[in-house]
């Protein structure tokens, strides 16, 4: 089973609390504050692994979460860290942020990862908040709650040359024969439902991966067919390998083929237009082809090498995978990360994005007010409510941060309720 898109929850691990402890041994007075720290969560990472093909591993699995940090221990002996939660992805996954459409990463090389969703900091137990005023603090934090997303995983195949076409043009019969692949076959269109792949031997100690793409016809590039869905697949292919029937056994005329395609290719994306290009005028062993072929190269105004072949007969293949082996070789690979540090050291990229508020107020249908943001969402979560000290604590940060002064201006009296996630507190003047 072929699959190239699907949509994913991760989230990583949750850091440990701290803990409130004390010294307590004989002979040691005053022992003063031992509660420790708790461990970091895991990191959810991304790791590209070159034996997968596909992303159907993530039909069945689609939530990923790393385990939370160790909480902190007596004794001043902090928790231990979690481990990073690692994802095996194929080579070409493109991961997207849901909810902002930002891609996060583009996995190209064996063992290339990409930090997707970050864990969070253990709290801090009580022998961090220990100070000359407070030398015995009740006081620790929560571990800080790691980082959750939806992602969408899109795979673009790697390969080296791309096999486009119109359905039943020979595309699935030439990588047969050239390689070890085996796709299906059969004399219908859209035989071929999802990309093939096959490594093919030059015989003169080249290689270089073919792919076979499903059948494109007018309007792909608008989603008409089955092949809109892998148009993606070509822009990460360094040739296209454009097969045309040249019988024109369905009475289309070859070299309009030849011009709707790319134009379809063009439509998707400009840049394909750039590629090297191939053209293979397939089925030459069929009645009239070779009349046909004379005609297309009499109307083909574009310096576009043209191979006649038959993938039945096998004739004229060594010429063509020689000519494509030449053709990789003046052909730059595709370097996309090394092309993103070249970038980076090249340009200087200054974004100026507005920060978002600390906090923000709104009113409930029941008159309450009700205090929302990530910064005070990741300070709530952080806060021990079980203990007074880390209550007056969380007062005080909310202070600092400016909500009561806020509250005020937004009209709130001694006794109004304050909804925050969960809990509902009255402001108190």
């Amino acid at each position: 089973m072929f699959i190239d898109q699907v949509k994913i929850y991760v989230r990583a691990g949750d850091g440990g609390d701290g803990m409130v402890a004390f010294r307590r041994e004989k002979f040691v007075p005053n022992g003063g504050p031992a509660g420790g720290d708790g461990g970091n969560g895991g990191n959810v990472v991304f790791e590209v692994d070159e034996g997968l093909r596909t992303l159907v591993d993530f039909r069945y699995q689609r939530r990923f979460k790393a385990e939370r940090g160790e909480h902190g221990m007596s004794k001043s002996m902090h928790g231990r860290g979690a481990d990073d939660l690692v994802v095996k992805v194929p080579q070409g996954t493109v991961i997207t942020d849901v909810e902002t459409g930002e891609v996060i990463a583009d996995l190209v090389a064996h063992g290339q990862q990409a930090l997707i969703a970050k864990a969070g900091r253990g709290g801090r137990g009580n022998k961090r908040f220990a100070t000359p005023a407070n030398p015995a603090p009740e006081l620790s934090e929560n571990g800080e709650p790691g980082q959750e997303r939806t992602i969408q995983l899109e795979l673009k195949v790697l390969a080296d040359v791309g096999l486009v076409g119109f359905p039943s043009v020979g595309k699935s019969t030439l990588l047969s024969v050239v390689s070890a692949a085996r796709p299906k076959i059969a004399a219908y269109h859209f035989t071929t439902i999802v990309p093939n792949l096959g490594m093919v031997d030059t015989g003169d100690g080249r290689s270089f991966v073919m792919a076979d793409l499903p059948g494109l016809i007018e309007g792909a590039s608008q989603g008409v067919g089955l092949g809109h869905q892998f148009l993606r697949h070509i822009e990460r292919t360094r040739v296209i390998v454009h097969v045309i029937d040249m019988s024109a056994s369905e009475g289309r005329d070859p070299y309009e083929d030849y011009l709707a395609i790319n134009k379809e290719l063009e439509q998707y994306n400009l840049r394909l237009m750039e590629r090297p290009q191939v053209i293979v005028a397939n089925k030459m062993d069929m009645p009239d082809s070779e009349e046909q072929l004379a005609m297309f190269k009499e109307k083909l105004t574009e310096d576009v090498p043209v191979f006649p072949i038959s993938a039945v007969t096998k004739s004229g293949l060594n010429a063509l995978i020689l000519s494509i082996a030449d053709k990789l070789e003046n052909t730059p690979e595709f370097p996309l990360d090394e092309l993103l540090e070249k970038e980076e050291e090249d340009t200087v990229l200054y974004k100026f994005e507005a920060e978002a508020p600390d906090f923000e107020i709104s009113r409930d249908p029941d008159g309450a007010y009700v205090l929302t943001g990530e910064k005070l969402e990741r300070l709530f979560a952080m806060t021990n409510f079980e203990r007074d000290a880390s209550i007056q604590r969380f007062s005080r940060q909310l202070r600092a941060m400016g909500v009561d002064d806020a509250l005020r201006k937004r009209g709130a009296q001694d006794g109004d309720i304050v909804r925050l996630f969960d809990f509902e507190f009255e402001f108190i003047e």
